[in-house]
Order: C-alpha cells, then structure tokens, then sequence
C-alpha cells in the first residue's frame, strides 16, 4: 500500500466518522424535543405515512422512551388511495412495535359529508385530509402531533418552527410564532389550541437516508428501483391503478422506477431509477437538482403558495 493511499484511507475513515457524529447529533436533538413535548403536554400523537420520515421519526420515539414503550399512538390519515405496498409494510412494522394506531379515514369524512371529494382526472383527497386530521385531533384531544416535515423540502416548511402553533381552529399563521432561541421550547397553549412538532426540521433528504443506513431500518419497497406501469401528466410519472389511468393521449409505460416520496397515490410521482438499495439512492439524491416534493408532487404545483395556503387551513 502507498503512502498516498494511506492517507486517502485515513480521510475517508475520518469523514464517514464525522457523517456518523452529525447524524447522532441530530438524533440527539429530535429525541431531546420528542421528551420535552411529552413532559410539557398532555396527549401527544405521532402522525406516521409509513413513509421514510415518519419511519424515522418512529425509531426516534423508540430511542427516546426505551425500554419503556412510546407513551402515545400513532396517527394516520388514510386517503383510500394508499399504495398497498405501504400499507402493507404500515400494519406490520406498527405491530412489530407494539405501537397502537389509530386511522382516520378521509372516505368516512367524506361519507359524512364533512367534505367534499373533486372530480376528473386531476382531483385529489390530499387536501381533504386537513378536515379529516383536524377532526381527528378534536375526537381524541390529542394537544400535539409529531410530524416528519424538514424544512429542506418546500419553503413553507422552511418558515416553520420545531413547535408549530396551531389555534383553537387548527390554523397556523406563519407571523406569529414563538421564537426558539439555544433550542428552548415553550410549548404552553390555551385551552383548544393545539402543537404541531417537527423534531426533522434541521435534517436533509440526504440525512434521512444516512440515518437508515446507520440503523438499517426497513422501508416500504416502493422506495428502491422496481418495474411499474406508469403514465406521464405534467411531467410526471403516475402509477396505473384503480384510482389513477390515463386519459387520452397519456401513454402507458412499463419503467423502471422508485419513488421519493410516499402520499396518495393519485398526486405522487414516481422518479426514474436503478437504485436498488441504500447507497444507491444515496448517491442519486447527491446528484438530484430538485427537491423530492417538486419533482413528485403534483399538489405542490397548483401555485407557489400551495403548500402555505394548505398549512394555514390546518394542513400537517
């Protein structure tokens, strides 16, 4: 071995150890704020997609409270238009955990007539789910909600704070928020108010990919490279199934592909791929020049505010 390749080796060793410091410092930081939410609040819920956030964000939980069990449930809002690998996967992990789950379902709020659900091709449940999460939230008083949100993924989540308040409606109003200076939260509401709280705020795509890697946590299967019949509207990729075919003129493909992102499928898109593994999308993320929510998203594209309007109405 030459001297050169000594030295590139003891780099390289050097750098994979401080990957492995900032990860475990971020760690230590979500689960500091998923303890001090629970000391400060009465009933906390975790919202959980069974996507790789809320995947994370679960395991968190579980460090933060071991080898007690996590002290609250796991929340998730089913549009109906679910990819069933990721229910699938949902149901198992969950019980695997010990976790209880409770489902609120956007059909039984449209059933109800609580809302309303779009027509044609390019409807959606997704924004029906801010009626069905805030109902949800009032039925069970649960006082504060753990989400997965990163402020690397869209700019109004950039603009939110580790505590998000939320008024006795369910509303957020980005100018009034609490300031967090040397990572001190105040979480006292009033009576109906209600905390959103996103111990990822300060991780990126890359550093929810390296967190799965350094614990080996399991994901759905959707996210590593797979054959899947697809179609193209608005320049993205949307899987062929019960709720979603093509119209006239949309061609059928069968690729090869993986998705960043997991949501109704109705609006999620998928993104061309041969990664089948960790490292694999690792290094595709390093060389994506758009966020996973802009290139597979369709309901981030209806305005540039899209994101904000649906957060200030009561949205995740």
């Amino acid at each position: 071995m030459t001297h050169g390749s000594i030295v590139a080796d003891s780099r390289s060793a050097e750098s994979t150890v401080a990957a492995v410091e900032e990860l475990r410092a971020l760690e230590a930081e979500a689960v500091h704020i998923i303890r001090e939410v629970v000391a400060e609040l009465e009933r906390p819920v975790l919202l959980f997609s069974a996507g790789k956030d809320s995947i994370v964000l679960l395991r968190l939980a579980e460090k933060a409270f071991r080898p007690s069990p996590v002290p609250f449930p796991v929340l998730h809002v089913d549009t109906g238009h679910n990819f069933p690998e990721v229910l699938e996967f949902r149901d198992r992990r969950l019980a695997e955990g010990g976790h209880s789950l409770l489902v609120a379902s956007v059909q039984e709020s449209i059933d109800r007539g609580r809302v309303t659900e779009a027509g044609g091709p390019s409807g959606s449940r997704n924004r029906l789910q801010t009626r069905t999460l805030l109902d949800a939230l009032e039925q069970h008083r649960f006082d504060a909600a753990f989400g997965g949100a990163r402020r690397d993924e869209e700019r109004a989540r950039a603009k939110e704070r580790v505590l998000s308040f939320r008024d006795e409606f369910g509303q957020w109003d980005p100018r009034a928020q609490r300031p967090e200076p040397w990572s001190l939260y105040n979480g006292r509401i009033r009576r109906g108010e209600q905390v959103r709280v996103f111990p990822l705020s300060n991780w990126t795509e890359v550093d929810i990919w390296r967190y799965i890697e350094l614990e080996n946590l399991e994901l759905p299967s959707i996210y590593f490279a797979h054959h899947r019949t697809v179609f193209e509207r608005d320049g993205i990729l949307l899987a062929v199934s019960e709720h979603t075919q093509p119209a006239p003129g949309e061609v059928v493909q069968e690729l090869r592909v993986r998705y960043r992102t997991v949501g109704d499928l109705t609006i999620t898109g998928a993104v061309l791929s041969e990664a089948d593994d960790v490292a694999g999308v690792i290094d595709e993320i390093m060389a994506a020049t758009v966020s996973e929510r802009g290139q597979t998203r369709a309901d981030d594209r209806t305005s540039a505010a899209a994101m904000e309007d649906r957060k200030r109405e009561g949205y995740f």
